[in-house]
């Protein structure tokens, strides 16, 4: 499905390079004329957008949610809604947490060496091992 802007670019085209009447052109991409000469009358929301990059900036880790809260904090009067819209328009993401390195031989082995009665037994959890010339045992 083709949203309103690529339909008006579509229209456009067709009127500039083929010399169709608009009437025409929105016929061939159907698309309501009205649509075609819509025009937003939604304020621009640069000063908005710059808070909450700066804030996305800072803040790495918080969602759109924890900062919709501090831009309330902030006396932001804005909902909720546009604050998620202006975060995706803004293609921010919460940051992914870099993956720890596991520290090497500190873990404990994970079969027991021998078993806790007499005439026990005792397991290991290894499945396969290579030996000295590479092949699997």
């Amino acid at each position: 499905m083709v949203g309103p802007a690529v339909k008006r670019e579509a229209v456009a085209h067709l009127q500039a390079r083929l010399g169709l009447s608009e009437r025409r052109a929105c016929k061939i991409v159907d698309a309501d004329r009205k649509m075609i000469r819509y025009r937003s009358c939604r304020p621009a929301d640069t000063e908005l957008r710059g808070k909450l990059r700066d804030l996305a900036n800072e803040r790495r880790r918080f969602g759109y949610r924890r900062l919709f809260v501090l831009l309330r904090r902030d006396g932001e009067p804005s909902g909720i809604n546009r604050i998620y819209r202006l975060y995706r328009e803004e293609g921010l993401a919460v940051r992914k947490r870099r993956a720890r390195r596991k520290a090497v031989g500190t873990r404990a082995r994970s079969w027991s060496r021998r078993g806790q009665t007499p005439g026990g037994r005792w397991i290991s959890s290894m499945t396969s091992s290579l030996v000295a010339d590479g092949s699997a045992f």
